[in-house]
């Protein structure tokens, strides 16, 4: 096997670094503590292309790969890990249904757009309570569905100019995916939600109260809303793991520089081997989770069967995203506990990557139903 990333790759890589120093870096705390949507340094990422990065030139992509975008979403994240969820959020869970599953006409129309970065993308996942009368539907009337419901925690929302809505419909109860773009009547951001961490990243209910859209505008066949969804999951996990691996590789930098400055009995206490061992199993962890993250981005490259790996990248990078936060914290003492620390961050920031995309229990079950299935 070649784990040697090539040129191209490595420039990538290179150039998101300095991108982050230069623009991500100013403002993280800040975007943090005020809740603050980064809108100047997306809109530069969208000038250089990162808004649509494994997606083909024709759609107005970067034509490049699926780990190319890993890697950006890891660097992007280790600075400012709201950032990254942003443009998780609207590369991974967006624009994939509409590559996958969209006509001709459609990419054209909605996908161009937003790997161009004229526009963010948001997806209407989960319903409070989800019961039978709280499930969103969707009526055909004519040449129009017309939409009706409440959706939660859409990520993008207050910034989206197009959202892919899930709902019920037809007799059946089966579930179908629409192309709702905002300023459509009848769609409205609700309340936000203000999160423990990724708080620059901001979500909100959408409402749905009549909001007609014409026919056109079913992603898919109708009742393919379930494998639309998962899907766009599957791509997603990778990506939340592309996140959490950088959360945990800012925890070890912040740990290593910490651990060398401060002196405790005459010396620095990188030199004590309670700290060199917590250093150990952190640069351990990592590695084990840059390897199953970057290879389930192989596996989607190459087509091959990738749900799989990527619950099991997405399970083990965000466990050790929280592990790594938490001893980074451990290791700075009480320092690690005030805000404004960026290990304080990102202990909240890591969390969160346990539970988008599917919580731990459940990506659990994802992968136990693979090894069933052997």
């Amino acid at each position: 096997m070649n784990f040697e990333l090539t040129e191209e790759q490595e420039l990538v890589k290179a150039n998101m670094k300095e991108f982050c120093e230069k623009y991500v870096e100013p403002i993280a705390d800040q975007v943090d503590q005020e809740a603050l949507f980064p809108a100047e340094n997306i809109k530069r990422l969208a000038e250089q292309d990162m808004l649509g990065v494994p997606y083909p030139e024709q759609y107005g992509g970067a034509g490049s790969d699926y780990l190319t975008y890993i890697m950006t979403l890891e660097e992007l994240s280790r600075t400012c890990a709201a950032t990254g969820f942003i443009v998780e959020v609207h590369t991974s869970l967006a624009c994939n249904p509409l590559y996958k599953f969209g006509s001709e006409a459609q990419k054209k129309k909605y996908l161009v757009p937003l790997c161009k970065g004229d526009i963010l993308g948001a997806v209407t996942l989960s319903e409070q309570g989800a019961g039978e009368d709280e499930a969103a539907t969707a009526t055909a009337d004519g040449n129009e569905y017309v939409l009706n419901g409440v959706k939660s925690f859409v990520w993008n929302a207050p910034n989206a100019g197009i959202f892919i809505v899930f709902a019920k419909t037809g007799k059946s109860g089966g579930v179908s995916a629409f192309i709702v773009p905002a300023g459509t009547p009848g769609i409205e951001v609700g309340k936000h939600v203000d999160k423990m961490g990724l708080r620059g990243a901001l979500g909100s209910e959408v409402l749905l109260k009549d909001c007609r859209i014409p026919k056109e505008n079913l992603l898919g066949q109708e009742g393919q809303g379930p494998a639309i969804a998962a899907a766009a999951l599957d791509g997603s996990r990778v990506g939340i793991a592309a996140l959490a691996l950088g959360i945990a590789q800012a925890a070890m930098d912040e740990s290593i520089r910490y651990s060398k400055e401060r002196v405790q009995f005459g010396q620095p206490i990188s030199n004590f081997q309670a700290i060199q061992w917590m250093l150990s199993n952190m640069a351990i962890e990592i590695e084990v989770s840059r390897y199953l993250t970057y290879y389930a981005a192989w596996c989607y490259d190459q087509n091959l069967p990738y749900s799989k790996e990527a619950a099991m990248a997405k399970l083990m990078a965000s466990e050790t995203a929280v592990h790594q936060s938490d001893t980074a914290v451990q290791i700075h003492g009480g320092m690690g506990t005030i805000k404004g620390q960026k290990v304080e961050r990102l202990y909240r920031d890591a969390k969160i990557t346990q539970i988008h995309g599917g919580t731990s229990g459940f990506t659990k079950t994802v992968i136990a139903d693979n090894a069933l299935s052997w």
